[in-house]
Order: structure tokens, then C-alpha cells, then sequence
């Protein structure tokens, strides 16, 4: 599976993207709202991409590698993830996520990709609804799931603090 946009390209993680991701979450900013540390060793990168690259067999959905058209770099990931275990009630859910390098940050590649992945969620796999939530400290965060069209509908315990749920039905999305 892949995905394009204007400036960037999603596709599935692969095994050599173990350096990028891992200095995607080893940045103490970058992981601040996602109620777990830094990763300190790149094994533990490699880990994830198995963990993701599972999830594509499984569910046949994942988190995806974003690449910079112009750098061909890895900037971070994005995309959509089944949810099987419960988080605020629910189960069995496609879940909305995107983490990005801070020098990535505010040039509207949040955006630009969580579009492509809430369009192919919403008419290649036909759902209905596309769940997100967000630390409620998680500023930039909140910014681009109102900037998509998700709407508040909830709140909920982690352990790191309090995080919104949001929504986003296929009727109130608008792709443009």
C-alpha cells in the first residue's frame, strides 16, 4: 500500500527505517504527550517496525512511513491503526495517529497526510467513522484534528494525564 500526496509519499515501514524512526522517538519532544520514553537504542526502533509491519499482515492497516518528496527522507509516520485492545470505551476502531520530526513541524505535513490516510480509510476500506485522541496538553496536536474536522466528543484517563477523543464521520469530512 501507498499513498501519495502533493509533497509527500506513505508507504509501509520497512526494515531500513529503523535510523530515521529512531530519531523520530528518541526526541524527548516528540514523544512528550504519547505516555511513553524516548526509545535509547535502535533495537527498539527495529522492534516497532516489526510490531507495525505485524499489524499490515494482521489488519492490513498500519502506520506509515511519510517521505519528503524533496529529501526523500523519512519526516515521520502517519496513517491509520485497528485498534483491538479498548481505549475509552472502545474496541475493534480505526484510529487516526502521525508523530513527525520537530524540524518537520508547521509546514502542514500533519495535515497533508492524515488526509490521505482519512481519505483511503473512508473510501477504500468504506468506514463510517475514523476515531483520534489527543493529550490535552498536545497543542499542535488538537490544532490538526480540528483543522480535519474531527469533533471533541469525549475525555478520558491515561496514565501520562487527561486526553480528548475525537471523531470524524465520513458525511462531516471534507477532503479539500
Amino acid at each position: 500500500m501507498q499513498l501519495e500526496t502533493e509533497r509527500l509519499i506513505l508507504r509501509r515501514l520497512e526494515d531500513h527505517d529503523a535510523e530515521r524512526l529512531f530519531l523520530l522517538d528518541s526526541n524527548p519532544e516528540v514523544v512528550k504527550y504519547v505516555g511513553t520514553p524516548p526509545v535509547t537504542d535502535i533495537k527498539e526502533s527495529e522492534n516497532i517496525i516489526k510490531m507495525i509491519q505485524q499489524q499490515y499482515k494482521d489488519t492490513c492497516v498500519g502506520r506509515l512511513a511519510v517521505i519528503e518528496k524533496e529529501s526523500n527522507l523519512l519526516i515521520g509516520w502517519s496513517g491509520l491503526k485497528f485498534i483491538t485492545k479498548e481505549i475509552n470505551g472502545y474496541n475493534n476502531i480505526y484510529e487516526l495517529g502521525y508523530r513527525f520530526i520537530p524540524e518537520f513541524w508547521g509546514k502542514g505535513y500533519a495535515v497533508e497526510s492524515a488526509k490521505a490516510s482519512l481519505d483511503f480509510g473512508f473510501n477504500d476500506l468504506d468506514k463510517e467513522i475514523i476515531y483520534a485522541c489527543a493529550h490535552c496538553e498536545n497543542d499542535g496536536s488538537i490544532h490538526v484534528l480540528k483543522k480535519l474536522g474531527f469533533e471533541k466528543t469525549g475525555e478520558f484517563e491515561e496514565p501520562d494525564g487527561l486526553c480528548f477523543w475525537y471523531e470524524l464521520k465520513r458525511e462531516k469530512y471534507n477532503s479539500n
